[in-house]
């Protein structure tokens, strides 16, 4: 399995931005899907963006598509999670994944976890 590290995340004003990171070790890394989720207090977690690979195809959910942008560097072994335009309801833990196939939207479609960093967007 791929051991995950996020960090980068923080507390900002509505309208602002973050970039999220995931540092990645072991030998699967470049060859694995990679995603980020996040689950809000009282809520199931919740997909938010996937990458395969290469770095050539990715997958966001409806409600940060064209805010959020995935992208990875595998030579650094690193998945990052750009985000503009935060909003409220973005407010959450981000979780960094790795799995085996893309397009999988559920947390059982990866099989290593991050710890999660925390997301706090104030109005």
């Amino acid at each position: 399995q791929v051991q995950l590290v996020e960090s980068g995340g923080s507390l900002v004003q509505a309208g602002g931005s973050l970039r999220l990171s995931c540092a990645a070790s072991g030998r699967t890394f470049r060859t694995s899907v990679m995603g980020w989720f996040r689950q809000a207090p009282g809520k199931e977690r919740e997909f938010v963006a996937s990458i395969n690979w290469s770095g050539g195809r990715t997958y966001y959910t409806d409600s940060v598509n064209g805010r959020f942008t995935i992208s990875r560097d595998n030579a650094k072994n690193t998945v990052y999670l750009q985000m503009n335009t935060l909003k409220p309801e973005d407010t959450a833990v981000y979780y960094c994944a790795a799995g085996l196939t893309f397009g999988g939207i559920r947390p059982a479609d990866f099989d290593s976890w991050g710890q999660g960093t925390q997301v706090t967007v104030s109005s």
